[in-house]
């Protein structure tokens, strides 16, 4: 097999506690007039409040948008965008969660090329490069403050959506797990098993035929050998500290385990890209109004199940990373873990009703990047039994 690699990644990470204090400077050489995309509850936080001092200390011009929305619903985005246009910013900063890193990205991008996030959609859509970015994640597990994607919500189409692009990488991630100490558990939860998901699906990913040029045909180009270094990181910080940071919010040791492994998943997955469990995730959180991140979680052990047959080689190197014996352990582990912080553990759980399954697995085939980079093939049948399985919780059904 031929040697290849690749990654995408922002011009320059910044990780560690207390790191936030940087942000200032980053400001000062990037642009002297910045637009602030936060939320609400942010937007009035001494932390928060004490960053923007610093950046007008540091000489740059803000004004602060806290009306990031979760999901980004695209007229918000749209709206924001026309909003700064008077500022004229030449800097965009993201602080806040996935949806205000993935809002930053979609304004500044608008804020650049004009026109609507409709005219991005897909890969690839965006025509070169966008406003400086800095961001700067306040929970860990996106991994947004690492990926070349935005995702938004349509109200015109029944699924999220989203822009992919390595135009959209920011210039500067600035990732200070201090701003986690006060996550709630349940949102800790939820994010730390969306980042832990994201590794394992980076890290079982279809291997592709390096054809010359496929990066520049695909944002996703699947598993590589870098994309599998970053992943087995992320697992191992994961596996390491996110049951101990729902447990104790104040561990700043888990916390930064927690952030460091996002970060590093998103890593992996922003060149890897990820498979079946986001695929049905799509519809189904559409349905049932639940977190991504606890929809992905509750799917990964099953879609690990169905993929086992191709993937025991990966399965033997996750069980070394998670501390287990072998490759078989690592379903049910993943499965537990899962169900001790609190992620529900089959479709049924997270309310999904009997009668939508069906209407899941015909829209999850739709999702065909996505389905195209797992493993093992999921055609229509096999999605409906997949589907079946994690609604009823029957994982045995799959091997």
């Amino acid at each position: 097999m031929t040697l290849f690699g690749a990654i995408r990644a922002p011009r320059e990470l910044i990780f560690g506690a207390g790191q936030r204090a940087s942000l200032s400077a980053m400001a000062a050489k990037l642009g002297r007039r910045a637009l602030v995309v936060t939320d609400a509850r942010l937007a009035a936080d001494a932390t928060f409040l004490e960053m923007m001092a610093g950046i007008e200390a540091a000489g740059v011009a803000i004004r602060v948008d806290g009306e990031t929305l979760p999901d980004v619903p695209v007229g918000s985005a749209i709206a924001s965008a026309e909003a700064a246009r008077d500022f004229a910013p030449d800097l965009v900063i993201g602080i806040g969660g996935g949806s205000c890193l993935d809002m930053a990205k979609t304004v500044a991008t608008l804020l650049t090329h004009g026109g609507r996030p409709q005219d991005y959609y897909g890969e690839h859509a965006v025509p070169g490069p966008i406003l400086p970015l800095i961001a700067v994640p306040t929970t860990a597990g996106t991994g947004s403050e690492v990926t070349p994607v935005a995702v938004l919500s349509d109200d015109e189409r029944s699924l999220k959506v989203g822009i992919s692009s390595p135009w959209l990488l920011p210039s500067v991630s600035i990732c200070d797990p201090d701003l986690t100490l006060t996550c709630p558990k349940g949102l800790t939860a939820i994010a730390g098993a969306d980042a832990l998901t994201h590794a394992i699906e980076a890290f079982t990913a279809i291997r592709r035929e390096p054809e010359p040029g496929i990066a520049l045909r695909r944002v996703f180009v699947g598993k590589n050998p870098v994309s599998d270094g970053l992943a087995l990181m992320a697992v191992r910080s994961l596996w390491r500290g996110l049951e101990a940071a729902c447990t104790d919010g104040a561990n700043a040791g888990a916390r930064a385990d927690v952030m460091m492994g996002a970060t590093l998943a998103g890593l992996a997955f922003g060149t890897a890209g990820t498979a079946a469990a986001h695929a049905i995730q799509y519809p189904v959180g559409a349905l049932t109004g639940t977190a991504h991140g606890a929809g992905v979680a509750c799917l990964m052990p099953y879609v690990m199940a169905w993929n086992a047959p191709k993937i025991g080689p990966e399965l033997d190197e996750l069980a070394a990373a998670m501390g287990l014996g072998s490759g078989a352990e690592v379903v049910p582990a993943v499965a537990a873990l899962f169900e001790r912080i609190g992620i529900p553990p089959t479709l049924a759980a997270l309310g999904l009703a009997e009668e939508k399954l069906d209407w899941v697995a015909e829209q999850s085939c739709g999702i065909a990047r996505l389905i195209q980079n797992n493993p093992r093939p999921l055609p229509p049948e096999d999605m409906r039994r997949l589907v079946g399985a994690a609604f009823t919780g029957d994982r045995a059904a799959l091997t």
